[in-house]
């Protein structure tokens, strides 16, 4: 179905105790009841079988029913409708699920859901209406991402040989598959793990590789961005901590057992995008370190 998305519905609640409360009101299951079927109508009407998920923000453990959740993937309506549902609930995870050039949700403030569609669609749903919710049309259409200063090497066949040549010595890559404190996995790399790691990795993810680190402990890593991690580093996946926005005292992260530490700023030097099967980086990132 071609055509410009330039028709917004924002979908809320018409009780102020929903908005207030969110999934914590008792009138919550209703709102959330009509809320789907909304949203089942309006992806039915746009022709999607499948909607794309992008800008996903993890800050914790996904629940097991979102657990390939990632930058890029597709999911089907009854995942997309479960996902709509809960960022408007407040739970997340938070993201935009998108049938490009057809349907964009996002989610909005006080249990609200934000639909961009096309005029044509936006007919079909024009004589939507509910108990408990409330139905805002307005001219608008989803605001493009702006990347300032993106990533713009793949992380194809050559950019794995040089990372698997430079693993002769001490190298870290950390795979960043959605934003969030969550949605990162770092890697010890050697020679002869390169190539399977680089066979985990999932499309549209941002790869960065730090060659030699510097990881001691100090005070001036505390103001910003850092990951620490657990001493001494073995070999394949480790376990780690993000620290988003730095820490208070040296002490708030050795307390916790993590004895090693690395500042973001100092992975924006080798980066890369996960291609998808055909070969295009079409993960959009910014360069890690540039500030905004």
């Amino acid at each position: 179905m071609a055509g410009e998305m330039s028709k917004e519905l924002i979908i809320g609640p018409r009780s102020e105790r929903v908005r207030e409360e969110l999934a914590e009101a008792a009138a919550w299951s209703a709102y959330a009841a009509e809320l789907r079927e909304v949203l089942g109508a309006a992806i039915e009407k746009s022709g999607a079988d499948l909607l794309e998920v992008g800008g996903l923000l993890v800050s914790e453990l996904l629940p097991e029913e979102h657990r390939g959740l990632r930058n890029g993937a597709e999911v089907r309506p009854p995942q997309a409708i479960g996902l709509a549902e809960g960022m408007a609930a407040g739970r997340g995870p938070y993201c935009q699920l998108a049938a490009p050039g057809r349907l964009q949700i996002e989610s909005g403030w006080d249990g609200a859901v934000h639909l961009y569609t096309t005029s044509a669609v936006a007919a079909d749903l024009a004589e939507l209406h509910g108990e408990g919710v409330t139905f805002l049309w307005r001219d608008a259409a989803p605001e493009p991402i702006e990347v300032s200063d993106p990533v713009d090497a793949v992380a194809d066949a050559g950019f794995w040989a040089r990372v698997a040549e430079a693993s002769e010595r001490l190298t870290l890559v950390c795979e960043r598959w959605a934003y969030g404190a969550g949605g990162c996995r770092w890697f010890r790399v050697t020679p002869e793990s390169t190539a399977e790691v680089a066979r985990l990795l999932r499309p549209r993810s941002l790869v960065c590789v730090a060659t030699e680190p510097e990881l001691n402990p100090r005070a001036e890593l505390l103001q910003d961005d850092f990951t620490a991690f657990v001493a001494p580093l073995p070999h394949g996946e480790l376990a780690h901590r993000n620290y988003p926005g730095g820490a208070d005292t040296l002490s708030e992260v050795t307390d916790d057992g993590f004895s090693l530490m690395l500042a973001d700023v100092a992975l924006g030097d080798w980066c890369a995008v996960v291609p998808d099967t055909d070969g295009v980086a079409r993960g959009q990132w910014e360069t890690p370190g540039v500030s905004s």
